[in-house]
């Protein structure tokens, strides 16, 4: 399958613009003096307490001004281990937002003994859409993928490519809050062959309590992947992972500790289970 990059690109764009108009119409995006941070709602609602750290889904709150955010992923998946570290930058406020995700993985299935750097992504995200009574957050992403890993190991997929992603998120009670993701990831040359994949998903997160989030995740894959012959194959793939979420407050940082217990379907495949081990410090370092 070949993608059309002009034509996505002008999607993307679309559809930013489009939100920005539909915002400005509402009257939600003001002078940068008055505008108000993304997660500013309309009461002190439980929902708000924990923002932005999710496991498998992407939230659409980018970093407030001043605030960075570090946080560790571990997954183990059937028999085989990845590691993901990612550090959030707001740039000249919030609408911009830079980051980077550093990957390793410890492969172990089908026969495979592995280890290594994955490939690394750089990533910019454009708060398009503050969050308000009426509209959700929206925050559209785009990465560079880096093949810093090893395609003959199977830690990398030594191209370079891309990542998009569209991620909204919405308070719909003082406890609940929706998130939706639709995305995909291209690479530019693998085998002369140009795979891309898509990801669809969603998750709901209840508010027990100001520092205890119930979560539950669903992400679906296209995945595709260049065989021995140079051949795209595709395989669809359903991830549903409840989950749970603390955090420990503190003047100007927020600590959080998140587990999850992913489950994966595959057609003709037996269900495959694992674990997420979720680490995130989220601090003021400019005021």
């Amino acid at each position: 399958m070949k993608l059309n990059v002009p034509l996505l690109a002008a999607a993307i764009v679309c559809s930013v613009y489009s939100a920005k108009a539909l915002a400005q119409n509402q009257g939600n995006r003001g002078d940068q003096s008055t505008r108000p941070e993304v997660s500013d709602v309309t009461g002190d609602r439980p929902a708000k307490s924990i923002q932005d750290n999710s496991f498998l889904i992407e939230e659409a709150y980018n970093q407030e001004p001043g605030v960075v955010q570090s946080f560790a992923t571990m997954r183990g998946q059937g028999r085989d281990r990845f590691f993901a570290f990612t550090q959030e930058f707001p740039v000249g406020g919030q609408e911009h937002q830079l980051s980077y995700l550093l990957p390793y993985a410890y492969l172990r299935s089908d026969g495979q003994r592995a280890r290594g750097v994955g490939d690394v992504l750089f990533n910019y995200r454009y708060q398009a859409l503050f969050e308000s009574d009426f509209i959700p957050a929206f925050a559209p992403r785009l990465s560079l993928i880096v093949p810093t890993g090893r395609a003959s190991t199977g830690t990398g997929n030594g191209s370079f490519g891309f990542q998009g992603n569209l991620p909204f998120s919405k308070i719909v009670t003082d406890r609940i809050t929706l998130h939706a993701n639709a995305g995909l990831t291209s690479l530019f040359d693998v085998q002369d062959r140009r795979p891309t994949s898509f990801n669809l998903g969603g998750s709901i997160v209840y508010a027990a309590t100001r520092d205890l989030n119930i979560l539950l995740e669903t992400v679906g894959e296209r995945i595709a992947t260049v065989n021995a012959t140079g051949k795209i194959e595709r395989q669809n793939a359903l991830t549903m992972s409840p989950g749970a979420r603390y955090a420990f407050n503190f003047p100007d940082t927020q600590i959080v500790l998140g587990f999850g217990a992913p489950v994966t379907f595959e057609r003709e495949k037996k269900p495959v289970f694992g674990a997420i081990f979720y680490l995130s410090v989220e601090s003021k370092i400019i005021r």
